[in-house]
């Protein structure tokens, strides 16, 4: 049975998808709301070219037959689409829930513009989620040290070998938090993202579309 957060997520992948042009390269993350704006472009016979962060959505992009480039000689792209877990009112969000927020990170910073499309449920008032973390895995008992309460996913090894995990954080100042994860050794990247790389919101409230830009 198709819910209402289902009908919110795929028109806000809907709306997500026309701002894709022919003549753009695209970064798309990954997750359900990234999958559904792929089919959209396939839907559309988009001949853009695209950048993936996951495996899960090359499959899906290449199967609706996208077109991908070789993420290791492309510097810049027109756009990154991607969702998010949750969003606060100042624009701090995290990702990273299906483990891919390190080169979802590298592919925004590279966009000239990043739109974040998501459903009504994913607005918060304050973050709250368990902040994802990719661990290198060498010497991770002594970067584990540094992360009181960090608890390891049961996960495969991420596309790059990093170690998944979670830590429960005080969100009351994301910014100080993000910080001291930069500052950990070990710790490759975390599902922290600052309002400065999240700055236009595009988001499904029932039978409406926000676009928000900062």
């Amino acid at each position: 049975m198709t819910t209402a957060g289902d009908q919110e997520k795929l028109a806000v992948a809907r709306a997500a998808a026309t701002l894709v042009h022919d003549d753009m390269v695209v970064a798309l993350g990954s997750g359900s709301t990234v999958a559904l704006v792929a089919r959209a472009l396939g839907a559309d016979r988009s001949r853009a070219r695209f950048a993936v962060a996951s495996l899960a959505t090359a499959t899906v992009a290449t199967t609706v037959g996208l077109s991908l480039v070789d993420d290791a000689s492309t510097d810049r792209y027109d756009l990154a689409i991607d969702g998010a877990d949750e969003v606060d009112p100042d624009g701090w969000a995290i990702k990273g829930g299906g483990g891919a927020h390190t080169r979802e990170r590298i592919l925004i910073a590279a966009a000239d513009r990043f739109v974040c499309a998501v459903d009504s449920s994913k607005l918060v008032d304050r973050l709250t989620r368990a902040v994802p973390l990719e661990l290198q895995p060498f010497a991770l008992a002594s970067t584990l040290s540094r992360l009181p309460g960090a608890v390891l996913r049961d996960a495969p090894p991420t596309a790059d070998g990093g170690v998944l995990a979670d830590i429960e954080e005080d969100l009351s100042d994301p910014a100080a938090v993000a910080a001291r994860l930069d500052a950990t050794p070990g710790v490759v990247d975390h599902g922290l993202f600052s309002p400065q790389l999240v700055r236009e919101l595009l988001i499904a409230r029932g039978d409406d579309l926000e676009h928000r830009r900062r």
